[in-house]
């Protein structure tokens, strides 16, 4: 049996590499959403813009090769029973390069603690 290690794995051109009949996410990141916004861990992720209270744009690293793709999001904010949810706003379509995302309670925008995001689709 072999084994294959290998800390990066690059295009031969340096890029992202080329993943096939591959369904792993090609990016995704946990983040703190309260105060200074601040990753945790991530792939493929070059940041997270604070756009206001409940309002966050996630910039890809390598980007999607379309806005087609399908993302998950999760988060949490101690707010007892309330209703809270992630969703991309109405008025805003998902780029190649970036997601929006709003975190709410009810029909307010808020902070969340914690909020996980994963990209499934392909790189560009």
């Amino acid at each position: 049996m072999s084994t294959l290690k290998a800390d990066t794995i690059q295009s031969t051109g340096g890029g992202a590499a080329t993943l096939t009949k591959q369904s792993a996410a090609k990016a995704w990141v946990n983040f703190n959403g309260t105060g200074t916004v601040a990753i945790r861990e991530s792939l493929n992720v070059t940041n997270i813009l604070d756009e206001g209270t409940g309002d966050y744009t996630v910039n890809f690293t390598n980007s999607m090769a379309n806005a087609n793709y399908n993302n998950v999001a999760g988060g949490q904010h101690n707010l007892g029973h309330a209703s809270r949810e992630i969703r991309t706003p109405g008025d805003t379509t998902p780029t190649a390069s970036a997601l929006q995302l709003w975190t709410t309670n009810n029909a307010s925008l808020i902070d969340f603690t914690f909020i996980s995001v994963s990209n499934f689709g392909d790189l560009a």
